[in-house]
Parts: structure tokens; sequence; C-alpha cells
């Protein structure tokens, strides 16, 4: 038995969102700010308690305007807040505990269903809020109901739990909102019967500092021990054997110090046998007289020594255990755990352990699902990416959790035919090995290799310098940058499905069509590497790819691209934009060097004269620089590219050169900065 999705409804930025379930380890990953806490606080809400309350501030925007216009007309039920689990269930499950939620004894069905509905009561409301008064002035009476109903609504929503049978319906509206006649009301503890929910929070009291006075671990160790049962573990029972020594020796001590006591008890209220005892509780005396301390037993340090990331696993492992413990005592059929940001005060390499090991726990409990929410790319990483769920915030402000590995190969597949089953391969390795920071990006940068690496944080800090108090400086927002060398198409249908604004930087790849005979006299066509002015073809895939190019065979190809190459940049209907080098200064470049030297004649020219450290050789070509062939002399010149592009910002960032930026780039950075 097991629960395979979870929708939730009007429940602030979940407006209309379903969950995809695991198995075993669900991982809920996304930017801030996109519904993964409010996800949690839900199911905390309806399956904690029975009677959970909502307030104003749960309702999504686009609901509080209906319900400010609220009337005898308005329908209730598009206003309601909803949680609905899907439960699956097989012939080889006790069904006892959700019987009474089959309503369809047909054994071919094996899903059942159940909804937490928290419902206003729209007469009720209406006839508590205030009536405008004869004369009173419109916004007025507006703005004061208003603000009635912000701070009285929560007086009416009753939660409700019904079972419902959904299967075969195929109605626009969802069944639970059509059907409403034949939902099945459930009580509570229905529920509890069968799931038993538990979640570790993300604000976690773990603190390294001694001023605070705390001592979480030992509060954690507490509560462990007063969960234990009296029969479920044996050393229980030497632990209250200790004690029982210990009230005896202090009895007769007791009987000493508080002789006095005793005496004035019995003269004053003449009674006899009083006695101080001792009276040890073993939980209590754990919390207040028991601590967490590590190193030998001879040179040990207090916990709060530790730094907060072993604080915080100690914590997790702690509160694991007892929920294992708990999970282990219950009849419940499910058992549900969500964990909130792990990672905490983790470095990487710990949150790398941390998600490797979090699975041996969840698998070593039978009927375990567990749900992580997590903002660390070290966990995605180290995950298996089937497991996967991305929230993503669309324009209507409803968040929707997209089955990462389903939905994305599905596209991958249908939108780059089989090359896409490669592509996508690629894709999860890569995003494995590095990058999965991509999942919390606002906006990516994708280059093509080591030069424009080392360079772009140089051309970042131009542009930032430049753009004035009205533009937006690119250092202070949230860009990943990606080095995809000539695969960023495979980045496409990714980056279309996490629907954040994207860069590509790329180059032209000038090339011309070039037939030679080989030793059989047999026609052999190649296309090789020239100066745009001479180029009918390009050899780069990414331009191919994003501006739909013809088969490099067919007889229009060289259409195509004489239109690429007078026509930069494109903007997708999934915000990916793609630049290429223009024609600047009378010249088009056909690479990133060669965009580089021809914006930088002049500076390159000084320097030969200046400098030992650009890393060229044949140095005496660039004083002919302003006249020469620019393809031609970027060839000659260059030796290694990386060792010329780290010279270029060594002499940046020592203030001996003030480079250009390439057009291109500066419109690429101008773009991907708005």
């Amino acid at each position: 038995m097991r629960i395979k999705s979870i929708k939730v409804e009007n429940f602030r930025l979940l407006q209309n969102s379903v969950l995809d379930m695991t198995d075993g380890l669900t991982l809920v990953v996304g930017k801030n700010n996109t519904g993964k806490t409010s996800f949690v606080v839900l199911l905390e809400k309806f399956l904690s308690k029975p009677n959970p309350s909502f307030s104003f501030s749960d309702l999504p925007v686009a609901v509080r305007s209906k319900l400010y216009g609220i009337s005898e007309e308005t329908d209730v039920d598009e206003l309601s807040i909803r949680l609905c689990i899907s439960v699956e269930y097989t012939d080889e499950d006790n069904l006892k505990n959700i019987s009474d939620f089959m309503l369809d004894l047909d054994p071919e069905k094996s899903i059942i269903n159940i909804m937490f509905e928290a419902r206003i009561d729209r007469d009720g409301f209406l006839s508590r809020i205030p009536t405008k008064k004869e004369g009173a002035q419109e916004d007025k009476y507006l703005a004061e109901k208003r603000s009635f109903i912000e701070k009285n609504i929560s007086k009416f929503i009753k939660t409700t739990i019904y079972a419902y049978d959904d299967s075969g319906y195929e109605g626009e509206r969802p069944y639970y909102l059509e059907k409403r006649d034949e939902l099945e009301e459930k009580d509570f503890k229905d529920v509890s019967n069968f799931i038993n929910f538990q979640v570790i929070h993300a604000r976690r009291n773990v603190a390294s500092s001694d001023e605070t006075g705390k001592s979480p671990l030992s509060i954690v160790t507490t509560q462990f021990f007063k969960k234990l049962n009296d029969t479920d573990d044996e050393r229980l029972e030497h632990v209250r054997s200790a004690l029982i020594d210990i009230d005896e020796s202090l009895e007769t001590q007791y009987s000493k110090v508080f002789s006095g006591f005793l005496a004035s008890a019995a003269n004053f209220l003449d009674l006899d046998g009083l006695k101080v005892i001792s009276d040890i509780e073993a939980s209590s005396l754990i919390g207040s007289s028991s601590k967490v301390i590590y190193g030998t037993s001879k040179d040990h340090l207090p916990e709060n020594l530790n730094g907060l990331g072993y604080l915080n696993i100690l914590y997790l492992l702690l509160k694991l255990e007892m929920v294992k413990r708990e999970y282990e005592a219950s009849t419940a059929d499910i058992n549900l755990l969500f964990i909130e940001e792990p990672e905490a005060h983790t470095h990487p390499q710990m949150q790398s352990v941390f998600s490797k090991k979090i699975r041996e726990v969840v698998n070593d409990l039978k009927g375990l699902q567990t749900v992580i929410t997590t903002h660390s790319s070290y966990i995605v990483a180290n995950s298996d990416f089937e497991d996967i769920r991305y929230l993503f915030k669309g324009d209507d402000l409803n968040v929707e959790f997209k089955n990462f590995h389903t939905e994305l190969a599905s596209r991958y597949k249908s939108e780059q035919g089989e090359e896409g089953a490669k592509l996508y391969q690629f894709l999860e390795q890569y995003l494995k090995i590095q990058n999965a920071e991509l999942f919390f990006a606002d906006k990516a940068i994708f280059i093509e290799g080591t030069t424009e690496r080392i360079l772009l944080p140089w051309f970042i800090r131009k542009h930032d310098e430049n753009c004035g108090d009205d533009g937006s400086p690119i250092s202070s927002q949230n860009i990943s940058i990606i080095e995809a060398g000539a695969n960023a198409k495979a980045f496409a249908p990714f980056l279309d499905f996490i629907g954040i604004k994207s860069l590509i930087v790329t180059d032209l790849d000038s090339t011309k069509k070039e037939v030679k005979q080989d030793k059989s006299g047999n026609d052999r066509t190649s296309y090789v590497a020239c100066p745009v002015s001479e180029s009918t073809h390009t050899s780069n895939e990414t331009l191919k790819h994003f501006f739909s190019a013809p088969d490099i065979n067919e007889e229009n190809f060289p259409e195509w691209y004489s239109k690429l190459k007078n026509g930069n940049s494109l903007v997708t209907e999934s915000c990916v934009k793609v630049v290429y080098q223009t024609e600047e200064h009378g010249y088009q470049a056909r690479s990133f060097e060669d965009a580089f030297f021809n914006s930088n004649k002049s500076e390159l020219k000084r320097l030969r004269e200046n400098s030992e450290l650009l890393g060229l050789k044949n140095k005496a070509d660039l004083e002919e620089i302003e006249d020469s062939e620019i393809f031609e002399l970027t060839d000659r010149v260059l030796d290694k590219k990386s060792d010329f592009a780290a010279s270029v910002l060594y002499l940046a960032l020592i203030g001996e050169a003030n480079w250009v930026s390439p057009e291109y780039i500066k419109e690429g950075l101008t773009w991907i900065s708005q």
C-alpha cells in the first residue's frame, strides 16, 4: 500500500498542484518561494489534528478577490482549501484500515481517494459581515468590509474529510465538485488509522554557541526517552533499577537534611509519618542531568562546541530514530515522513553523504514513504533523478510539481527524435557531475569553453560598471554560469522545463564547402573553417538547433546561413536568447578570440610594446593589427587559448589594460540582466 499522489488546491501558491509520489523517497526541489514549506504546512494541518485552523493569508491571491465580493451567489467550492490523497493498494495488503474508503468492491479497482476540505460557511459568514450604513461613504465601507473579512474568515472555515471514487469520471470539473452528493464523510481517526504522518521541520533548534544556554541534542534525547514504551525495550528496566538504588540512598540523607522541617510540620499540623523521599523520574533526570558530549572518556567536550553542521546532522539522526520507533509501534499501513531542508549548516561533502545515507534509512522500514524538500544542489546531484519533483511557478502564480524524469524524458523524445534519448542521458550525467544548481537558479548563462569561462566574470564586471543607476547589475542576481561547450542544444528542453531565462553565448563557426578527391578518385566533401566573408555554412550545432537549420545537404542551407549571418540573436518562446558574433568595426568574426582581437586592436597593439604578458606567439605581427586580416592574424599569434585568456584577465585586474567587450557579449549580458 502506498500513496500514489497528493493534490493541493487553493493553499497559498499551491492553487492546483499535484505531487506524484515514489515508493520510497521523493525529492522536492525548486527555487525559493515556490511553495515547498507551504506544502508541508498543509499536510501537517490536515494529517496531524482533526480540526485545523486556516487564516485569510492561507488563501491564494486569486481567491482573495472573490472572497472580498462574497455574496449568496458565490460558489464557495471554488474558494475551498483541499488536500486530496490517492492511495494505491494490492491484494497482498491488509485492507482492514481502508475498508471504509473502498466505495466500490470491484476487484479490478485498486485506488481509494481521500479529500480533506476546509470550506467556508457562506451563509453564516454573510450574516456577520457588516452592512453599509445609510450615508456611509462607499470607499470607507469597502475598506471596513475587507478588514472584517480578513480578520474573521478563519472563524467560518470548517474542515471535513471525504472518501470518493472518481474512477471512470471524465468531466471537465473535478469529481468532488461535480458529484458532491456522492461524497462520503469520514472521521479523522479513520485516516489516522492507516496514515501515520511525521515531519522534521527546517527550523530546528540547533545552536553551537554556549551563550544560548540550550542543549538541543539533550532535549531530543529526553523526547526520545519519553517516547519509549515500558514493554518495548528491556534496557529501561536497567535504568529504573539504578534509580531505585539512588532513591533508597537519598532517603537516608533527606531525613537528616529536612529534620527541622519535618519536626515543625509535625508540631504545627499534627502530621505523623511525614517524609521527604527521593522520587527521580528517568525522563526528567535525562532532561536536566544528562548531556551529549564528544571525545574520549577523560577528555571530552560538550555538544555546543560542535559545529552547527554536526549538530544539525546529529539532531536529524536522533529525530529519525524517534520517527522509526514511532512507525514500528504504529499499526498504520502507510508511514509518511517529511524532512525539510536537511542541508542546514552543513558543508557540500556532508550534504552529499547525507543524500546517500538517508536512502538506507528510508529503505530500512517497510511502508515508509519519505519526502525531502531541499535547496541543495549537492543533495540533488547525489540522488536518483527518478525521485526528483521540480516546483515550477508559472505566470499565473500557480505552482506545479513537475516529474523531472518522466516528463523531461518524454519531452526530449518527442522534440528531438531518436537523438533525444542520448541527449537526455547526457543531461542527467552532466547535472550529476556538476551544475545541479540549475534547479535553483533564476537565470543561466551558457558559454562555449575555457576562454569564455575565464573572461566572462570580467565582462560581467564591465557591464555592471556601465549599466548605470537604472540598470540591473548581473553580479547581484542568482545566475548560474554553465560551460556547455558545443552541447548547449542538449539543454533546450530542460531550460523550457524549468522555465528560467537563459542566455547562450556561442560562436558563428563559419565554414565553406570544399570538395576534394581521395586516393581512389572519389569526391569527398568537407566544410573547412574560413573568414565569415568567404563562408557559406556553419559547423555550430547550437545555432543549427535553435535557428531551425535545414539539412546541410539541402539547397536552401546557404540561404538560411546568409540570414543567420545578417540577423543576430534569437529569443525563443521559452525565454532563451542565443547570441553570436556580429559585424563590428566593419568586420564580422567567427569565434570569440577573433571578435576580441577585432574589438581591442589598439589596446593589443599598445600592449605589444609595453608588456610581455599577453601569452601570444609572433607578437611582432600585432604591429600591423589595424590593417591585417583578423582571422589570419588570430591564427598566427594565438598559442594556447587558455593562456591568452588568463593573460587578458590578469592585465585587466592589475589595471594595465582596459579591454572592450565584443558587441554580441554586451548585447547578451544586457538582455540577461533585465
